[in-house]
């Protein structure tokens, strides 16, 4: 690894959505990435569309959920950079919306397996490779219905609910605020080392997981994911930072 060597960046859940965008902007500034994804298929067209882009951008079969899948990604991507410079935890999943009394354990067992325990045996696998770069980063994208603050006194700063319907999904938002609680935990661990890890909510955006009813785009949803991502060596760590459309976020209560 030189100094002019480009960054190398590994985006889990990446061929398609908030994650597709991660990885777009992350080419178009020069890095190599890796794009992860469970669907061969799907995760194979996108790493050709975004190549035909001029992107140096490499497909990697992950599933979050799976061990042996998040081995085998570490594993090529140490025999072919040797290090690893960033991680965006992007992969995540969620139930339909349903009141927390009628709502499975089983459910918030799945959502917890992407959101929370596959965020853990990602980073974990990853992180002798992150251990070789002279700045790395981790991110984690959460969500501002992670946050116990806003959800507590039942108001959205960020205007996205109407004060007193702040959104009580017990999968997804619990599972978020877990997430907010490693993120604080990895960073308090590995702050000695100068691994900055940071939390975002990309805000409402329009994806799959809530049926495309979001008002940002993808792209703008990757902004802070990727601001985060390419820190300098002075940036925040246990940060929790939302999108508002300033250059460095909107910093968000856990």
């Amino acid at each position: 690894m030189t100094s002019d060597s480009p960054r190398i960046t590994l985006v889990t859940g990446a061929n398609k959505g908030i994650g597709r965008a991660v990885v777009r902007r992350l080419g178009e500034l020069g890095q190599r990435v890796y794009l992860g994804a469970r669907d061969v298929e799907r995760g194979r067209n996108a790493e050709r569309e975004l190549r035909a882009e001029g992107l140096d951008v490499h497909f990697v079969q992950l599933d979050v959920t799976d061990e042996s899948s998040v081995a085998l990604a570490a594993k090529r991507i140490e025999e072919e950079t040797d290090h690893l410079d960033a991680l965006v935890n992007n992969a995540g999943t969620g139930a339909p919306v349903r009141a927390p009394s009628r709502t499975p354990a089983s459910v918030v067992r799945r959502t917890y397996e992407t959101n929370v325990f596959g965020v853990i045996s990602v980073t974990n696998a990853m992180l002798p490779l992150l251990r070789r770069s002279r700045a790395a980063r981790i991110v984690n994208v959460s969500s501002v219905v992670g946050s116990l603050t806003h959800a507590a006194a039942l108001d959205d700063p960020t205007g996205e609910f109407p004060k007193g319907t702040y959104p009580a999904v017990l999968d997804y938002g619990t599972s978020k605020a877990a997430l907010n609680a490693v993120t604080i935990t990895y960073a308090n661990e590995l702050r000695p080392e100068r691994i900055l890890v940071n939390a975002v909510s990309p805000g409402f955006c329009s994806t799959d997981i809530n049926g495309h009813q979001g008002h940002l785009t993808p792209e703008q949803g990757a902004r802070i994911p990727v601001l985060l991502a390419t820190l300098g060596d002075d940036g925040p760590t246990a940060v929790f930072l939302g999108e508002d459309g300033s250059p460095t976020g909107q910093r968000l209560a856990w």
